[in-house]
């Protein structure tokens, strides 16, 4: 009799035990198991969206310039400062940056343009522009990937990591496009007006004028890529879509001189 009420008792232990050790298990389980939450979020206004989007959708380039680079930056930037009549406290790209700003306030679209193109007639001597006019031809294949593989080359440090794209001209392929990923006069300027009528304007009416070829710059607001295509007449600017896009909703000149970023 004691010995079958000890076997019962022993019998009750060992399934009390089992149970509590299931029930601790799945206590702690659940205490450590991954929870998930719901985030009710506001919808995105898709004005405001596309108007901000290409100044604060990435972060900002980090450039190690080195010699051949800040010399050349120095070098267009003395030649911008000398032409507006501007000091800038700044050295390298920032100092670049900043007598650009000062052109882009003070002077209007037309005025701007005019500027750039001293700056860039100071900068390369005409004894050098002359040559290579005679030494290469107007219109030609060679011209014009010549051109692009040179501005790869000897221009990243103006506009940032670039590469040579192929494009259909006159029913065949050629390499006379330059793709830049992400622009950096843009990019550090932050502004439609100063990139339109600071580089791309002035810059197509110089690579025609001085080297008798067409160029159209095409820049994409959204990511702050661009294409230059030699060989490719550009538009009016009445028709260009570039001269009538709007700035950034974060424009830094807008917002610190009130203005607008005409175009």
């Amino acid at each position: 009799m004691e010995a079958k009420l000890i076997l019962q008792f022993k019998t009750s232990l060992v399934k009390n035990q089992i149970h509590y050790k299931n029930n601790y298990r799945r206590q702690r389980t659940m205490m450590h198991a991954p929870r998930t939450i719901a985030v009710m979020l506001e919808p995105v206004n898709n004005q405001d969206l596309s108007s901000s989007s290409s100044s604060s959708s990435s972060s900002k380039n980090v450039y190690n310039d080195n010699w051949f680079d800040r010399a050349a930056i120095n070098y267009l930037s003395t030649s911008v400062q000398a032409t507006t009549g501007f000091k800038s406290t700044s050295s390298g790209y920032d100092g670049l940056v900043e007598a650009a700003r000062a052109a882009h306030r003070v002077f209007d679209p037309a005025e701007q343009q005019q500027i750039v193109l001293q700056a860039l007639e100071t900068a390369f001597p005409s004894f050098i522009l002359g040559f290579i006019r005679a030494v290469l031809p107007k219109s030609s294949k060679f011209t014009r990937e010549y051109f692009a593989s040179f501005t790869t080359v000897f221009f990243a440090w103006l506009v940032g990591p670039c590469e040579v794209r192929e494009s259909e001209f006159e029913g065949r392929r050629e390499k006379n496009v330059v793709y830049i990923k992400k622009c950096r006069f843009l990019e550090e300027s932050n502004c439609v007006g100063m990139c339109t009528n600071l580089c791309k304007g002035p810059s197509q009416v110089f690579v025609k004028k001085s080297f008798g070829m067409p160029f159209y710059m095409v820049p994409n607001f959204e990511d702050m890529s661009c294409e230059m295509i030699y060989g490719q007449e550009p538009p009016q600017p009445t028709d260009d879509p570039a001269f009538s896009q709007p700035c950034y909703k974060l424009c830094k000149e807008s917002k610190r001189h009130h203005q607008k970023c005409a175009t």
